[in-house]
């Protein structure tokens, strides 16, 4: 369950940024685009998004595939894992184009000049920062919607296992009560 939410949240996360704050940010003036985009970036780096919300993806994830590699559990498993590797996608666009990208607007330093600030913009590369986020937003929806059908796996298998519980054995003449001759 955690998995699930975890995901979903930052499957959200990442459909905002790429549907309403970079469209949104793409049309102000470059001051207000690395102001904003700054304030954005340092909101986000906080213990609850990147401990809880974006590791805990990655941690609650994996736990759920741990849980699961026992004998019974592999229909699980499989959709699980895939949500795993959804995750691990996020985590290598995030580390590997993301951060290099924010990194270099996040030190830029610039003046006061238009110019220099449409240089420190141009250093984000907008197009590819919002491509990418795009697949990331992807990636974790398909993530999200992998461990969502795991809990309807899960709860399908926990049924079929209370109901072989539930019934009455049977005995060798037939029926759950005997042979109805014996009697």
């Amino acid at each position: 369950m955690a998995a699930t939410m975890t995901t979903g949240l930052l499957a959200g996360f990442f459909v905002n940024w790429s549907n309403a704050v970079m469209p949104g940010l793409r049309n102000v003036d470059d001051r207000t685009f690395v102001e904003a985009f700054r304030a954005l970036d340092a909101a986000i780096t906080n213990p609850l998004f990147l401990g809880v919300g974006f590791m805990g993806t990655l941690l609650f994830t994996g736990l759920s595939v741990v849980l699961h590699l026992r004998a019974g559990q592999r229909p699980v498993l499989m959709w699980a894992g895939a949500a795993l590797v959804c995750c691990l996608v996020v985590f290598a666009i995030t580390f590997g184009i993301h951060e290099p990208l924010n990194e270099k607007i996040r030190t830029a330093t610039a003046s006061d000049s238009g110019a220099a600030l449409t240089a420190v913009r141009a250093q984000l590369d907008e197009a590819t920062w919002t491509t990418w986020n795009t697949v990331r937003a992807v990636a974790a929806t398909i993530g999200f919607g992998c461990l969502a059908w795991t809990l309807v796996i899960r709860r399908g298998l926990g049924q079929e296992a209370a109901n072989r519980s539930t019934e009455q054995p049977t005995t060798r003449s037939g029926g759950p009560h005997g042979d109805a001759r014996e009697h």
